[in-house]
């Protein structure tokens, strides 16, 4: 039995490409950090980044968006 852990994203262009497959993407509000993750059919990906970032990555994506 494996455990898929979820994956960090880096970079924001992978995170972007990644967002095409994606069935929906989470963001959690943190102080002065935004956490993105998005639901894959197979794995789940993470991707850390500021606030003003934040809103120009989600305005640009075009999967549901869920803000926890």
């Amino acid at each position: 039995m494996t455990i898929n852990l979820p994956k960090e994203i880096l970079s924001e262009e992978k995170f972007l490409e990644l967002a095409d497959f994606a069935i929906h993407c989470r963001v959690k509000r943190v102080k002065d950090v935004v956490k993105l993750k998005l639901r894959t059919q197979k794995y789940l990906y993470t991707y850390k980044t500021d606030p003003n970032s934040a809103d120009r990555i989600l305005s640009s994506i075009s999967c549901d968006i869920i803000e926890l």
